[in-house]
């Protein structure tokens, strides 16, 4: 029974965070603050909006599990769980306009998340994952979520968000599983997970996550029937280093490279 409330509440507070957001996509004039000294990593009043409305959702259905968001930090609770929320995933698509970010829910014990959410408001796209469940909902109605079968990296595509990936040792990690796939693309943020987990593509290279960048993502993956690690085949769900992958043949083949670095 709880398990039915967790997904209502995940969903009403997908579609807060999607009504919320949708009036400042490509809106002119769009306030944009960099919160690096050192660089670019924006953040708009969309993102803060958004995460309010979430909070308030929880506020009102679920005030004993604990708040892990990007825009307002982290609020403890007493019930042993934490949703980990990302606004919006991909601020630079976002305020570039392009319909690749994504709100980002997860609900986690200790261990990781047990649910997640990717939900993409201007194609109206929500790819949820856990308790049984695995769906897409979306212009084409509901559908299964199934990860590709495709095993071998040759016959993969591989995504990232960005080309310069990390740090050196990150980027050359990455473009060595790359060289042995058949496409690589990068920009997606988000929604190369969702791809993922659809069976679109088969592998995510990246580095340098925050768990809330990465655990609704990998909610969603898993319960397609995708694997998510870090680089050493250890737990993804805090961050950092993060191998996305359709299956245990193409996990293992892109993890022997990658253990490298």
């Amino acid at each position: 029974m709880e398990q039915t409330q967790i997904l209502d509440v995940a969903q009403q507070m997908a579609d807060a965070a999607r009504a919320t957001i949708l009036p400042y996509f490509r809106q002119p004039g769009l306030a944009t603050t960099n919160k690096l000294q050192d660089g670019f990593d924006p953040v708009t009043e969309a993102d803060r909006a958004a995460e309010r409305a979430m909070r308030d959702v929880l506020a009102m259905h679920r005030p004993q599990d604990g708040i892990h968001g990007e825009e307002y930090g982290q609020s403890e609770g007493d019930s042993g769980l934490t949703w980990v929320l990302d606004p919006i995933d991909g601020t630079r698509g976002f305020i570039s306009g392009t319909p690749t970010w994504g709100v980002l829910i997860a609900l986690s014990d200790a261990n990781g998340p047990l649910m997640g959410i990717v939900d993409q408001p201007y194609i109206q796209e929500r790819f949820i994952g856990g308790f049984g469940i695995a769906r897409i909902d979306g212009p084409h109605g509901t559908q299964e979520l199934r990860t590709s079968t495709v095993s071998s990296l040759h016959e993969a595509t591989i995504f990232t968000t960005f080309p310069e990936v990390g740090t050196p040792e990150d980027k050359a990690g990455f473009e060595a599983v790359a060289s042995q796939t058949q496409l690589t693309r990068y920009g997606m943020d988000c929604y190369a997970y969702a791809l993922v987990a659809a069976g679109q593509t088969e592998l995510v290279v990246e580095a340098g996550l925050n768990a809330y960048d990465i655990q609704g993502p990998m909610a969603v993956v898993q319960a397609a029937g995708g694997i998510v690690t870090d680089w050493q085949g250890g737990p993804a769900h805090k961050g950092g280093r993060v191998l996305a992958a359709a299956n245990a043949d193409i996990h293992a083949a892109a993890l022997d490279i990658l253990r490298q670095y």
